[in-house]
């Protein structure tokens, strides 16, 4: 394939494809020195917090080990692997109930939910995914813990999304921000799949309980499209897979590309 060198403007045309609201001049910027939470801004209290929140996380990751080892044909979860799961969540609920405005533990806490309860949360009668360690949830429960997650997701971008124009983050508060969008956009991304076919559950008092398929697919490209802007590349495909205006752009331009460069382009 050819060896392409080029201009600021051809790499800002392909940034504007994969994220149609991309714009060069309000581009992220990550800084280190910045604070690693803005809503805690004792360092010493922030480690003390970060460390709580590690040890859950490394709770969970025994769990899984523990449910590879003694789950290699991937059949329905021990009693004991639900149980740690279940007492992880409680964990990060204390740590959120000390500490409501310390974002990382919501988009944590939605990310032990969705393990537990699969992308398909806001489905009744979902199909079993294998995502999901909990199956044949009743149809109370779904509402219930669908209004749990997607608050999470929403209090963690809430909390940490930039109010200026021209910004700099953290690693730490990118990283949070890229997983919540991200996360969410998964959630609305298998809701518009299943929604032709099942019943859409969300709890009366958030919008998405009056979104069509089309406004489930909007979202979750906006998020998509949001994660790649703080870090995930992956999520920034996922944005033009999920955009039509947005892949009908890529088609024309790597069209474009093609005559310029010649065959061997693949942008």
């Amino acid at each position: 394939m050819a060896y392409l060198d080029l201009t600021q403007r051809d790499i800002n045309v392909l940034e504007k494809i994969k994220d149609p609201e991309y714009d060069p001049a309000l581009a992220i910027q990550v800084d280190p020195t910045f604070p690693k939470d803005p809503h805690v801004s004792d360092p010493a209290l922030y480690q003390s917090i970060s460390q709580r929140e590690r040890d859950i996380i490394l709770s969970i990751q025994n769990i899984e080990l523990q449910n590879a080892k003694n789950n290699p044909t991937r059949t329905a979860p021990s009693d004991e692997v639900l149980e740690g799961y279940r007492k992880a969540v409680a964990s990060f609920d204390q740590l959120i109930q000390e500490y409501p405005q310390y974002a990382s533990a919501h988009n944590n806490r939605a990310q032990a939910l969705r393990r537990l309860y699969g992308d398909a949360i806001l489905i009744s009668d979902a199909p079993r995914l294998p995502q999901a360690l909990l199956q044949n949830v009743d149809d109370t429960e779904r509402i219930r813990v669908g209004k749990v997650l997607l608050g999470d997701l929403d209090r963690a971008i809430s909390l940490l999304t930039p109010t200026t124009r021209h910004f700099r983050l953290s690693p730490q508060v990118a990283k949070t921000l890229s997983m919540a969008h991200t996360q969410r956009a998964a959630i609305f991304l298998m809701t518009s799949k299943l929604m032709l076919t099942k019943s859409v559950l969300v709890d009366e008092e958030r919008l998405e309980a009056k979104w069509s398929k089309i406004e489930f697919e909007e979202h979750a490209s906006a998020d998509f499209a949001m994660g790649g802007r703080y870090g995930n590349e992956i999520a920034k495909g996922l944005a033009v897979s999920t955009n039509p205006t947005a892949k009908l752009c890529g088609q024309m331009v790597r069209e474009a590309m093609k005559k310029e460069y010649g065959p061997g382009i693949s942008p």
